[in-house]
């Protein structure tokens, strides 16, 4: 039964009556509020008397504890996000949010609310105050990309709901350290050399996985420790590379994962010649168009040769295993 349509109603049968009739409210001993319609003609009163008793019904049915049944307000409070995009740093994650943000069904948080990793002693009320208000049939969603290499969080995301629909962005390894490596540097300009970081005690034989750089891109090993927990079918592995040649692909492939209808598509984005990637074309309203910022699309240092074929090398067998793991190919040398 649906009363507050019903509530709305008696409100415009009061007001068309007091603009037609010149009915009035007027404050009695000690502020009481009474209706004065004894000017009304007989069959004018009808109407008013009518309203008053259907007004005094829907107090009486509130009081008895029954509005508990009536429609909720169509927005929700914030709920735990159905979808979390887990990985990969330097993968595009920033991107795929922005890019999903788009669509009328995404609701996201801003930033990356590193809960599973660096926050979970807060609870998951601290982390459920941190998600947006959704109306019904929206998803929420949040993007932290060092879950994926944290060993705690795939249980404590299992924890949470068994259901997460987990998406990781991964990107080829060798190029993903070199854009990690540039990051750092940019904030750090007396890092030590990508190659002596990269190698063991300066030697070009030894990869020094202990380095963050390298061992992000070990795809396959950070996988085995989700899939102890989450079936391959809660999985969306997005490709990096993909994401930047054809951005309306790879998001059909996202929305479908998601259960969304495809909004986002080929006419929302340009290709930024500057920066080297896909921008969002400028939404209504906007008078320029949405691209990332000046920390993406940062110029990579040049790194020997040699040290990228070593490096190569290192990768093959963990990016073969991870192609295995997932079903992909994604074409890395």
């Amino acid at each position: 039964m649906r009363l507050f349509p019903f509530f709305d109603r008696i409100i415009v049968i009061f007001g068309v009556i007091s603009a037609r009739r010149g009915a009035a409210w007027a404050g009695a001993g000690g502020g009481v509020a009474a209706l004065n319609f004894g000017h009304l003609k007989a069959q004018s009163r009808l109407p008013v008397f009518l309203t008053m008793i259907l007004l005094f019904t829907y107090l009486c049915y509130c009081l008895s504890s029954r509005c508990d049944a009536l429609p909720r307000p169509v927005f929700s409070i914030g709920k735990f996000p159905q979808a979390i995009i887990i990985g990969v740093k330097k993968g595009g994650t920033r991107a795929l949010l922005e890019f999903l943000r788009v669509h009328p069904d995404v609701r996201a948080v801003g930033a990356e609310p590193h809960f599973f990793d660096r926050c979970y002693d807060k609870g998951l009320g601290w982390y459920r105050s941190l998600m947006p208000r959704t109306l019904e049939g929206q998803i929420t969603m949040e993007k932290t990309p060092s879950y994926f290499i944290t060993k705690e969080a795939p249980r404590r995301v299992h924890a949470m709901s068994r259901h997460t629909k987990l998406i990781v962005v991964v990107r080829d390894p060798v190029t993903r350290a070199i854009s990690d490596y540039t990051q750092t540097l940019s904030k750090s300009p007396g890092l030590p050399s990508f190659q002596n970081l990269a190698f063991r005690n300066d030697s070009a034989a030894l990869i020094d996985t202990s380095w963050s750089a390298v061992r992000i891109g070990i795809y396959a090993k950070h996988l085995e420790n989700w899939l102890r927990y989450f079936p391959l079918s809660r999985f969306l592995f997005v490709s990096g590379e993909r994401l930047v040649t054809d951005p309306a692909g790879e998001m059909g492939r996202v929305q479908d994962f998601l259960g969304l209808k495809r909004v986002v598509t080929d006419k929302h984005f340009y290709f930024n010649q500057t920066k080297g990637f896909p921008c969002l074309k400028k939404p209504e309203g906007s008078s320029q168009p949405r691209c990332l910022g000046k920390s993406k699309g940062r110029p990579h240092p040049q790194i020997p040769t040699e040290v990228l074929l070593r490096l190569r090398d290192f990768y093959r067998p963990f990016n073969l295993k991870f192609y295995q793991m997932t079903g992909q190919d994604f074409g890395w040398s």
